[in-house]
């Protein structure tokens, strides 16, 4: 009994942890940027607001709730001669495949900027849904950063068109958001009662005979000999009735006291 219900758990555990896998499709994310083609099949490059960005492959990790945690890589692609810019985008999902918040960070050569923490349940999206609040996460998340990026008066094409390119991934990221499907699970095991294991019981131990136990042949003390009626047998002569043996007459009884009584006269 214990190991089915042992069994039981087990399979609920499995199923609703099936049930609740959400992932990000890598394949259809690289395609819509153009392809996984660059830093050996780890990035793509694609030209946006006339500067060109490169976008890694995203780092996805699990959260306690069942949703998973998505990182992506941005770069400014300047020229050979100045060193690329780099931004993050960070995106955290619930189980259910719903953005739960979002943020994003922009470093320009030592400068960093970063917006705040946009969550997706907050006041002004609890009345949202599905790809409402999505939408409404990454317009606040741009907007937010536009206005930081605004303040350090920012003029270089590439580095204005930043937020948009964070943007851009943002939507492409929450395209390739994917339900997982759960596996065939096979139904849990029942154990009918003949299948359940029932450990043997230990052998009797054979019965020593009595020291003086009478013999196979040799009857008890009281034992009744071997002519004797049954307990129950239909035969046996009512409680109150005369004894047959008591009157029996015996021929040869008599005869031997007349010879005697002849002999003696």
């Amino acid at each position: 009994m214990k190991f089915a219900l042992l069994s039981m758990a087990a399979w609920c555990a499995t199923v609703a942890f099936a049930a609740a896998a959400v992932k990000i499709d890598e394949d259809a994310l690289g395609k819509s940027l153009g392809g996984w083609t660059k830093r050996d099949k780890h990035a793509a490059e694609y030209p946006l607001s006339g500067a060109t960005y490169r976008t890694y492959k995203p780092e996805i990790s699990p959260t306690p709730d069942g949703g998973i945690f998505v990182s992506v890589r941005i770069d400014h692609v300047r020229s050979w001669l100045a060193s690329d810019d780099h931004a993050m985008l960070e995106v955290s999902l619930n189980a259910k495949g719903m953005i739960v918040s979002a943020r994003s960070s922009i470093a320009l050569q030592g400068r960093s900027i970063t917006s705040d923490v946009i969550f997706g349940g907050n006041e002004a999206g609890k009345q949202l849904l599905g790809a409402d609040r999505a939408v409404q996460v990454g317009t606040d998340l741009v907007a937010d950063l536009s206005s930081k990026l605004l303040r350090e008066k920012i003029v270089e094409a590439g580095r204005v068109s930043f937020p948009a390119a964070v943007r851009h991934n943002y939507n492409l990221l929450f395209q390739a958001i994917r339900q997982a499907t759960p596996p065939t699970l096979a139904a849990p095991p029942v154990l009918s009662p003949a299948a359940t294991p029932v450990q043997a019981a230990p052998p009797a131990k054979a019965a020593a005979p009595a020291k003086d136990a009478p013999g196979k042949d040799a009857p008890g003390k009281d034992a009744p000999g071997k002519d004797a009626p049954a307990k129950d047998a239909p035969d046996k002569p009512a409680k109150d009735s005369p004894d047959p043996a008591a009157l029996e007459i015996k021929p040869y009884a008599a005869a031997h006291a007349s010879a005697v009584w002849a002999l003696s006269a």
